[in-house]
């Protein structure tokens, strides 16, 4: 069974219009193929501090990434720090707020949009910085980046979810065909991920509010989707709830890394995803 692992990260997408749009996902999950269930974001439910929480496992409170002007490296482990400590190759294409967290910060435009040093927690990286940047050229500079380095863990992190719900809010037309076009690209590249061996999750850091926000406590700002394709986990839809203090943890026990020592252990919410056995049961 492979390590290596592909995890997607949907920013900004609701768990409710996931499950509503995402129908090649659905479809995977639906029919014993891929796992799906729910994760209750952290607070504040905002961009970078839960970037921090899903790649080191650490709320707010310990990490002090506490709002999105907190521009300074990460003081945390993340899960690019563990893949280059246990001798890993890592890559990601994502917004430049993650090579700010993990590489340097401030970015620095000019300099810091590809980024190949195997010396940083980040070892292979591709960077944007405006909102609207196409999620299908996001999606491609991840392959890109697959292709050529072959990492035993790529991060992929779009944005134009996120920035249709921002200007528009999450009951648009807009915000649900931003979901429909991510689902589109994933029925593209799932396939051709999971035939090369790799293990993929998708997930979103926070959702979003009809009011085109997202920060604060309701469910429309906190719900968000989490689908796996791993044989190290249960198949089927699952009626859980997991914390997102959980996903990195989850995410080095897929990758066969032990966690750092500040990620909390597996909650026991996780157990029904820890075995091999399918489930139909229905959210």
């Amino acid at each position: 069974m492979s390590d290596k692992l592909i995890v997607v990260v949907v920013d900004g997408m609701r768990y409710d219009l996931a499950i509503e749009n995402l129908g090649f996902m659905e479809h995977l999950a639906a029919s014993n193929q891929a796992t799906r269930c729910r994760v209750v974001s952290e607070l504040p439910s905002l961009s970078r501090p839960l970037y921090e929480v899903l790649l080191t496992g650490t709320p707010s409170s310990l990490n002090g990434i506490t709002n999105n002007s907190a521009v300074r490296l990460s003081e945390q482990e993340s899960l690019f720090h563990l893949t280059t400590k246990y001798g890993l190759v890592n890559a990601t294409a994502s917004y430049y707020w993650v090579s700010e967290l993990y590489n340097r910060a401030p970015f620095q435009f000019l300099e810091d949009r590809d980024q190949r040093n195997t010396n940083r927690p980040i070892q292979n990286g591709r960077f944007y910085w405006e909102d609207h940047y196409p999620d299908s050229h996001l999606f491609l500079d991840g392959e890109s980046l697959r292709r050529q380095v072959d990492p035993d863990f790529l991060y992929i992190h779009s944005m134009n979810v996120d920035d249709a719900g921002h200007k528009f809010g999450s009951d648009s037309k807009e915000y649900r065909e931003k979901i429909l076009r991510v689902d589109n690209l994933l029925s593209e590249l799932v396939p051709l991920w999971t035939k090369e061996g790799y293990q993929v999750v998708i997930t979103s850091d926070h959702g979003m509010s009809t009011w085109g926000l997202h920060g604060g406590t309701t469910d429309g700002e906190r719900m968000v989707p989490l689908y796996i394709l791993s044989d190290k986990v249960a198949k089927g839809i699952h009626d859980v709830t997991i914390p997102q203090l959980a996903f990195a943890p989850l995410m080095c026990q897929l990758l066969n890394v032990p966690p750092s020592e500040t990620m909390q252990e597996l909650p026991q919410s996780l157990s029904c995803l820890t075995g091999t056995k399918t489930t139909t049961s229905r959210l």
